[in-house]
């Protein structure tokens, strides 16, 4: 086929827009599959193509959010590489809004106690001490990092809007050590960061020597350090900033979490 260079065009827009890498692999997989599916030259494809793809993925009973992601990989590809917006579809799948899983607080102490290299256990305690994405982890830097005021500058939300979050202590404390001048990441991969797929296989494999039957992803545990947050008195609109939010109602999704805004929810049957 003759798709290939057409990948490696997108990869380098999707690189010049700032999408992270996970983001790059997740559009590049995608769009691939499509070409695969298309079996066509890239300007032969129609929108009908396109529409087809979908048809399929939808009749393989393929995850919502999995099909929604394949549209904008392929709608990126066209409108962005391509530049043939009119092959872009506008409708989407509707999603079933799911509760993210989170974990209680032992939780958190047994997963990040299961890990024995100490820069390991360090990715899972700025993943729920700061509350980062996958994304902003991999991207830390060295200069990111004020130890004296215990402050974290992440580079890398959604949307490229630089924020700020506190650090704690234990985390200063640990990652001194690590904070080497003459690496570009702090935690430095082959040839650029570590992969952020390394970083899942360290929680999952920490999650099964935890014993923790829940399904606990990178993700998970910034759930977690926003539910716990709420649950401690902290505002919703200072999580929404540090989570780095800009629409309050994705932060409102915590409030739906808690435990502890629903136990003090008094019964009606109580007032009889």
């Amino acid at each position: 086929m003759d798709f290939y260079g057409h990948l490696e065009r997108l990869r380098k827009e999707l690189g010049v827009r700032g999408f992270s890498s996970r983001t790059a692999d997740a559009y590049a997989y995608h769009t691939k599959k499509f070409l695969e599916f298309a079996k066509k030259p890239v300007k032969e494809i129609s929108k009908d193509d396109v529409k087809d793809y979908v048809r399929r993925l939808l009749a393989e009973k393929k995850d919502p959010a999995s099909v929604n992601l394949a549209i904008s990989s392929v709608n990126f590809f066209f409108r962005e590489v391509m530049r043939k917006p009119y092959m872009a579809l506008d409708k989407r799948v509707k999603e079933k809004k799911k509760i993210p899983e989170v974990l209680t607080k032992e939780e958190v102490k047994r997963l990040i106690s299961a890990i024995s290299n100490p820069k390991h256990r360090l990715m899972l305690e700025f993943l729920y001490g700061c509350g980062l994405r996958l994304s902003e982890l991999v991207n830390l830097k060295p200069g990111d990092i004020n130890t004296e005021e215990r402050l974290l500058k992440v580079r890398e939300g959604k949307g490229g809007k630089d924020r700020f979050v506190s650090v704690p202590e234990t985390v200063i404390k640990h990652v001194t050590p690590f904070m080497e001048p003459e690496e570009l990441y702090l935690f430095p991969g082959r040839k650029s960061h570590i992969h952020w797929k390394s970083v899942q296989l360290i929680v999952e494999s920490a999650a099964r020597k935890a014993g923790i039957k829940k399904r606990v992803t990178p993700h998970t545990l910034r759930h977690s350090y926003a539910t716990h947050l709420l649950e401690s008195g902290t505002d919703i609109r200072l999580i929404q900033r540090l989570l780095g939010h800009s629409d309050i109602k994705t932060t409102q999704i915590y409030t739906h979490i808690s435990k502890q805004s629903i136990r003090g929810v008094k019964s009606p049957l109580d007032n009889l």
